[in-house]
C-alpha cells in the first residue's frame, strides 16, 4: 500500500529549555517574557520552533542564544528531558515539544532578544504561573537535575576551586530544597571514592568558634558509587 502523507494532519515541533543554576545560595531558573501571542507578557521557558534543517539540540542552543543572549557556554551540558505531546498544549495548533534541561554553573546575566521581551534568572518556586505547560516541564526538570546530583560530581562545579564540605552541602540543599544533616553528609561524601580530594594543609575560617574547616577540591570520579541519595519524603536524611 502506497504511503499517503496527506492522510495525517501536520503538526509543529518545538524545543523548550529548563536551565537552572545556583545563585546566592538558592536555585534559580532562566525565564523569558513572551513578546508576542499567545501569552504576550507571560513568563515562559526559552524555546521555539524547530527549523527544517535542524536537530532538536541545535534548535535548543539557537533559541537559547536568540532569546537570552547565552551562547558558547562551556558549562552548558544540555540533556534531553522528555517529549511533551498532549493535544491542546499550544492554542495555535498541534505542537509537540522536545524539552531539554541543564544545570549551569557560573551563569551570566541574560538579555531578552528574538521573541522574548526580557530574560532573567528567577528563584525556583517563586515564579508566577508560566505560559503553555511550562510549569510541568520545569517541575520535571527539577526532579531530573536533583537526580543528577545524586549520581555525579556536578555539585562541585558550583563551589570555589577549593571548598569546605559545608559549601558543598549548601549546593545540595539549594537544589533539593531540603536541609541536610551535616555530620551525615560529611561521612557519606568522604566515604565515596573519588568524590572530593583534601587540599593538604589548607583550611578556612568559618566564623564560628570551632576550628577552621578543611578544604577540598573536586575528585576524579566520573560517577558516584554509591550515589548520594536525597532525603526521602518520610524524612530520611542524607
Amino acid at each position: 500500500m502506497e504511503y499517503d502523507k496527506h492522510a495525517y494532519e501536520p503538526f509543529a515541533v518545538t524545543v523548550d529549555l529548563a536551565v537552572l543554576t545556583v545563585r546566592d545560595g538558592a536555585l534559580h531558573v532562566l525565564l523569558v517574557e513572551r513578546g508576542q501571542e499567545p501569552y504576550t507578557g507571560r513568563w515562559a521557558l526559552p524555546g521555539g520552533f524547530l527549523l527544517p534543517d535542524e536537530s532538536a539540540e541545535t534548535a535548543a542552543r539557537r533559541e537559547l542564544a536568540e532569546e537570552t543572549g547565552l551562547r558558547d557556554l562551556p558549562g552548558l551540558g544540555l540533556e534531553q528531558l522528555r517529549t511533551y505531546s498532549e493535544p491542546g498544549r499550544d492554542p495555535r495548533m498541534r505542537v509537540v515539544s522536545v524539552a531539554f534541561t541543564a544545570l549551569l554553573p557560573d551563569a551570566p546575566e541574560p538579555r531578552g532578544g528574538g521573541d522574548a521581551a526580557r530574560a532573567r534568572w528567577v528563584p525556583y518556586g517563586r515564579t508566577e504561573p508560566l505560559a503553555f505547560d511550562h510549569d510541568r516541564i520545569l517541575a520535571d526538570a527539577h526532579v531530573s537535575v536533583g537526580a543528577r546530583l545524586e549520581n555525579t560530581l556536578v555539585a562541585t562545579a558550583f563551589c570555589p576551586p577549593e571548598f569546605t564540605l559545608a559549601e558543598l552541602r549548601q549546593v545540595y540543599e539549594s537544589v533539593w530544597d531540603t536541609p541536610l544533616d551535616g555530620p551525615n553528609f560529611r561521612r557519606k561524601v568522604l566515604a565515596t571514592p573519588g568524590f572530593v580530594e583534601p587540599v593538604p594543609g589548607a583550611a578556612r575560617l568559618t566564623g564560628g568558634r570551632g576550628k577552621p574547616a578543611a578544604l577540598y577540591r573536586a575528585g576524579t570520579a566520573t560517577a558516584l558509587h554509591p550515589p548520594l541519595l536525597r532525603p526521602s519524603p518520610e524524612g530520611r536524611t542524607a
